[in-house]
């Protein structure tokens, strides 16, 4: 029988450090041994909740039912053919270190997605994403358990339907599956991908006679630093809110009245808007309400100073209205509200 914890503290599993409680607790270190704790589930009729990194998430209040954190670990090369490779890696190893064991390696594809928290297992369900690169472009497959089953199944790209920040897993496979490893498709050639403005600027500042992806993922830490905080000094998610995305037609005219609005044309012909941008144009840049606010150098991101998760999401909803009758742009939450 899993070891099932009661009554556990989440306040540490949460990178907002709220205080909520798990009614049941259980931290899985392999797959079958999550398979148990589903089963100890399904037997009582218990809902499942499945927690990585608590990186995305903001836990307005205690989680009925049983917590899992997924704590798997392993990364192991399967299979090589020319330069390309895949790489099978446990849901529970932490998202950087696997970036940084990659370059050490010698596995190039990740170097843009550097300092992104959370755990592996996540990266496919938010579809993560930074400096022009996203998850999706070096998925190959993932295994999970069904919860309401426990059977394995291996799910490929097709069947994750990826979008911008989005995934089979946040519309009809939302709270379905428990992710137990992920298999990317990486390469031991070099592909730099440096196209992304602020990379662009940071590289050209370091006027170096050779661009490495060693030195691509250094350049994306520092910027990152730079802007976001770390949320083990100050409790944060990160970004807070997407990036609209909005038809050309609608981006034009909000550049009319403001030109300097950060936008990114995209390949579908419509336009991405900066969110922070938008949210700092609003005025919400280092205002603070209580126990939580807006940090002052990032307005994408929400911190908590000892709030509570109603303060945050109500903070966030009057940001959510000032941008929609400002700009009329509406923002959508980007970490996920349990329960």
């Amino acid at each position: 029988m899993p070891d099932i914890q009661s009554d556990v503290s989440l306040q540490s599993l949460n990178t907002l450090a709220l205080p909520a409680r798990a009614e049941h607790f259980f931290r899985a270190s392999d797959r079958e041994s999550l398979r148990e704790a589903l089963a100890w589930a399904r037997q009582r009729g218990y809902a499942v909740t499945v927690l990585g990194g608590g990186s995305n998430v903001v836990l307005r209040d205690n989680i009925p039912g049983l917590v899992v954190a997924v704590a798997i670990p392993g990364i192991v090369l399967e299979d090589t053919e020319g330069e390309k490779l895949c790489v099978r890696v446990g849901a529970g190893e932490n998202w950087h270190q696997l970036v940084r064991h990659s370059l050490s390696r010698g596995w190039f594809g990740l170097e843009n997605l550097s300092l992104i928290p959370g755990l592996a297992g996540a990266a496919p369900i938010q579809n993560i994403g930074a400096y022009g690169v996203e998850f999706c472009e070096h998925f190959h497959s993932l295994e999970a358990l069904h919860i309401a089953s426990g059977e394995t199944v291996t799910l490929t790209s097709a069947d994750c339907r990826f979008g911008y920040r989005d995934s089979f897993f946040k519309q009809d496979g939302r709270d379905q599956f428990a992710i137990t490893s992920v298999t990317l498709s990486l390469s031991t050639e070099p592909s730099l991908r440096l196209d992304y403005p602020a990379l662009q600027q940071a590289l050209a500042q370091r006027n170096v006679a050779e661009v490495t992806p060693e030195l691509v993922s250094e350049v994306v830490c520092d910027i990152r630093r730079s802007k976001l905080p770390d949320p083990s000094e100050l409790p944060n998610v990160g970004s807070f809110f997407k990036n609209p995305v909005i038809p050309a037609d609608r981006a034009e005219a909000l550049k009319a009245v403001h030109p300097d609005m950060v936008a990114y044309p995209q390949a579908d012909g419509r336009v991405k808007l900066a969110a922070g941008w938008l949210v700092d144009r609003a005025g919400w840049k280092g205002a603070m309400r209580g126990g939580v606010g807006v940090h002052r150098q990032q307005a994408l991101v929400l911190i908590n100073r000892g709030g509570t998760a109603g303060e945050l999401l109500a903070l966030a909803e009057d940001i959510r209205r000032s941008v929609l009758t400002m700009f009329d742009v509406d923002l959508e939450l980007e970490p996920r509200v349990y329960p």
